[in-house]
């Protein structure tokens, strides 16, 4: 129930400061936060799942720089909107929790504690450049004839003039595929390789998992503006969805082959996700795989988890599927605002995991159809309009916003 505050004196270097635009970028705070910075509000988050950036060159200094970040009670938040629109769930012991975008087990559920932490849970850092940076960067792999053509396109922010996009993709035999391709100044850049004698990832138990690196960089004249590096592996992923006896299969098929789809629900693996060491995230992973499990469900109740866990994912084989983070509640998805904030996290944490070799499926929720139906949702006349927002969101909106980041 209780507010807290985090302050941070810092100095910065001269080369940083040095720089045209200078950012601020919190990659996770949870959850509503007041950040300012040298005495003057920068801006205010609600959105455990979302990065925030702000334009801090106009107020940063060399030294004695003071950040502070107000955190506000999630609880009396929750508390607060309930009682004037009440959000009906079956597993929150603290109720409200749907009006917030923070991870909903953290309010009470069947198999864990009343714990809505409040902080930093994610790295914070000062995000310098002087001409342009890349915006965005989306890898594509097209599959034909026993080739792979891995594609970039690229998006950039500030100056356009001479710039030049380069890719390449390490095999993991150590072979290079390069391409360069000199930018517009009004559209995207596309620039491709085709990669021969291609390796291909499978899930755990159906063979191999090599990895190919990737680096994707930006230049003007001889000088480095920005680069992204991923990691890739090379195969095709489908959902086989036929006419049967039942009705529809529901098959996985990768790399044209049908596989078995065998793991369990992943829960966060504690309930304070900063205590989770790398070692134990290995542990867990690699104890799926030495159990035989190929597959492993991020649950909505839960949160998106950290690249550590799909980066180990990628390496033992274990394909995800991905919900979103919404599970055994009523959502407030009539609401502009809620609504925004919520599209910004969707198109953020597709555009972060859609190259992974281990996404499989994107998932709009966890059970809650199943409370419209089953648990009396439905037969509440002052809850129609809440109903009617919930399909057109689940329904339409949700996976045009999927589709448009993730074709």
């Amino acid at each position: 129930q209780a507010d807290w505050e985090y302050r941070c004196q810092f100095g910065v270097m001269p080369e940083l400061l040095e720089q045209s635009q200078i950012w601020l970028v919190c990659d996770g705070l949870d959850t509503l936060a007041t950040v300012s910075l040298n005495g003057g509000e920068l801006g205010r988050t609600a959105n455990m799942f979302r990065q925030y950036r702000w334009d801090v060159k106009p107020v940063l200094k060399e030294d004695k720089n003071e950040l502070v970040i107000h955190f506000a009670s999630p609880v009396n938040f929750a508390a607060g909107r309930q009682a004037t629109r009440p959000m009906m769930g079956v597993m929150q012991a603290i109720p409200g929790g749907p009006h917030l975008r923070k991870a909903p087990c953290q309010f009470g559920w069947d198999w864990g504690p009343q714990l809505p932490p409040i902080g930093i849970w994610k790295d914070i850092r000062l995000d310098g450049y002087g001409v342009a940076r890349f915006a965005d960067v989306h890898l594509r792999q097209a599959h034909a004839a026993g080739r792979v053509n891995v594609e970039a396109r690229v998006e950039v922010e500030g100056e356009r003039t001479g710039l030049v996009a380069v890719l390449r993709v390490t095999a993991p035999d150590g072979i290079v595929f390069a391409a360069n391709q000199e930018l517009s100044t009004d559209e995207a850049g596309r620039l491709s390789v085709e990669v021969e004698n291609p390796q291909l990832w499978w899930p755990n138990g159906y063979g191999a998992q090599p990895l190919y690196q990737v680096r994707v960089e930006l230049w003007q004249s001889d000088a480095i503006l920005d680069g992204k590096d991923f990691q890739l592996g090379l195969r095709t992923v489908e959902l086989r969805q036929q006419p049967d006896d039942w009705g529809r299969s529901f098959t996985f098929v990768i790399n044209g082959q049908p596989i078995f789809a065998k793991g369990s629900d992943w829960i966060p693996a504690d309930s304070f996700p900063t205590r989770i060491t790398s070692d134990s995230l290995e542990a867990l992973i690699r104890s799926a795989a030495q159990t035989h499990q190929n597959m492993l469900r991020v649950w909505g109740g839960g949160f998106y988890e950290e690249e550590r866990f799909y980066d180990l994912c990628d390496r033992y084989g274990i394909l995800i599927w991905q919900d979103f983070i919404f599970s055994c509640s009523i959502y407030p998805l009539d609401e502009p605002d809620f609504l925004e904030n919520v599209r910004l996290e969707v198109v953020e944490n597709v555009r972060r995991l859609r190259h992974r070799a281990s996404l499989a499926l994107w998932c709009g929720n966890n059970e809650m159809e199943q409370g419209w139906v089953e648990w009396g949702w439905g037969l509440i006349p002052d809850l129609n309009d809440l109903k009617v927002a919930y399909d057109r969101f689940f329904h339409q909106i949700l996976p045009d916003w999927c589709a448009a980041e993730d074709p």
